[in-house]
Order: structure tokens, then C-alpha cells, then sequence
């Protein structure tokens, strides 16, 4: 028997089931990367814990997960939340960090501006000054 004869004779529905078996299996894939991962990142479990539920969840797989998400669901949400919070923090610090304090050009020019608005410098004094900030942007 050919393979073209083979895949012809392979119904809908067990292509139907074929792919919710694999998007379960996919989907119990990812929640058990999601435990392990919440395991390790816990503070709050000693590692005597830790090591029981990873002995549970590797001995029973499907049990272990299920039970883990039961017993531990909110904590996982809660180091969810605070990993996303931390993350958002430390981007706020290095944008704030790779921008700068707000000493630009276009600071300076108006702080040069303001001085010359207020007869502190002349004309003169505010063009060197607006060339030298333009210069070193």
C-alpha cells in the first residue's frame, strides 16, 4: 500500500482528534515548564519543598502539574506579576539611564533663552551659546 493511499484514507475526524491530542499535549508541555519555573523562583519554599515537588511532579507528571496549579495557582500569579513588575522597572531605570537628564540641546538653548529674556546675557553671547549646544549634540 502506497502512502498517498494511506493519508487518503484518514478521516476528518482522526485529524480532528490528532490535533487536539497534540495541542493538549502542547499545552500540558507548557504548563509544566511554567511549574518548574515557578518552583525554582520561589522564596517563600525552602528547598526541602522545592525538592518534593519536583520529585512529585516528575514522578506523576499529569497529577503533579494539576496539583501544583491547585495548591500553588495564586502564588504563581503573584511571581508572575512581580517578575513583570521588576522587568518594567528595570527598563524604566536603563531607558532613563540611555536618555539622559534632560541636558540636550534643546535644554540648553532654552535655558539660554530664558537668560537672555531676562538681560543676564546679550544676543551676541546667546548665538555662541546656541552654537556650542548644537555643536555638541
Amino acid at each position: 500500500m502506497s502512502p498517498l493511499i494511506t493519508v487518503l484514507e484518514f478521516g476528518t475526524g482522526q485529524v480532528f482528534w490528532s490535533m487536539l491530542w497534540f495541542f493538549c499535549f502542547f499545552i500540558w508541555i507548557f504548563l509544566l515548564i511554567r511549574v518548574f519555573a515557578d518552583i525554582f523562583r520561589s522564596h517563600e519554599m525552602s528547598g526541602m519543598a522545592k525538592a518534593l515537588w519536583i520529585i512529585f511532579v516528575i514522578v506523576l507528571p499529569y497529577l503533579g502539574v494539576l496539583v501544583y496549579l491547585i495548591a500553588r495557582g495564586k502564588e504563581m500569579t503573584q511571581h508572575s506579576i512581580e517578575d513583570g513588575q521588576a522587568r518594567d522597572a528595570a527598563q524604566r531605570q536603563y531607558i532613563q539611564s540611555v536618555a539622559g537628564s534632560g541636558t540636550g540641546a534643546a535644554d540648553e538653548i532654552a535655558r539660554l533663552a530664558d537668560l537672555r529674556d531676562k538681560g543676564v546675557i546679550d544676543e551676541a553671547e546667546f548665538q555662541a551659546g546656541k552654537a556650542k549646544a548644537l555643536a555638541g549634540s
